[in-house]
């Protein structure tokens, strides 16, 4: 007679807790996913992680300190908003930098327009500067803003970024995704736009 098999006892095992999922060690791609599906803290995090880039990328398109930190705060305000247009085509940091990029543009044409348009009836008297200059000077850059907002925007951004802020081609290549080629041809017809417009202007 054989004897019973013997039954291993089962040794209760305790799970494993879970550890707490620290966010601020998570890759972005992976902020990216979760911020995507919802997780807010997911997304405080990509931003508290990038702000520091985007306030020095605006500080470095942007001549003016304040309107470097009003460009900052709108361009992470577009990324809390834009976030499910980012379809991983390329790196999440090369998207941002386009957006920072395209917000500095939108912020200083609106503040060129509204810093232009007072100068015409701009009665304080001026320094050591000749008077007549000035005046001269302030219609040229109103009539400059003002065929600039006839341009289509891309040639527009070419012109401001080559010309205003001194871009090199291959620069404003990176920064908004075009050819640099492209980049090259929208500058010289919007060039050539803005002279004959403001050559015309000036002998009419």
């Amino acid at each position: 007679m054989q004897p019973p098999p013997r039954t291993r006892r089962q040794i209760p095992q305790d799970p494993r807790p879970q550890r707490p999922l620290v966010y601020e060690r998570l890759s972005d791609p992976i902020l990216v996913k979760r911020a995507k599906d919802g997780d807010a803290r997911a997304l405080a995090t990509l931003c508290e992680r990038h702000a520091p880039r985007v306030e020095r990328l605006a500080a470095h398109l942007l001549s003016d300190p304040e309107d470097a930190r009003d460009a900052a705060q709108e361009a992470l305000a577009k990324l809390c908003l834009r976030l499910r247009q980012f379809r991983g085509d390329s790196q999440f940091a090369t998207w941002l930098h386009r957006l920072v990029a395209n917000t500095c543009w939108d912020v200083a044409a609106r503040q060129r327009s509204r810093r232009c348009e007072p100068l015409l009836e701009d009665e304080r008297v001026a320094g050591d500067a000749d008077p007549a200059h000035q005046a001269a000077l302030a219609e040229l850059r109103h009539e400059l803003a003002v065929e600039l907002g006839s341009l289509s925007h891309e040639q527009a951004s070419v012109v401001v970024l080559k010309d205003a802020l001194g871009f090199s081609f291959v620069e404003i290549s990176e920064r908004s995704g075009m050819p640099v080629g492209t980049a090259k041809c929208y500058a010289h017809r919007a060039r050539a736009g803005l002279r004959a417009r403001l050559t015309d202007d000036s002998a009419a």
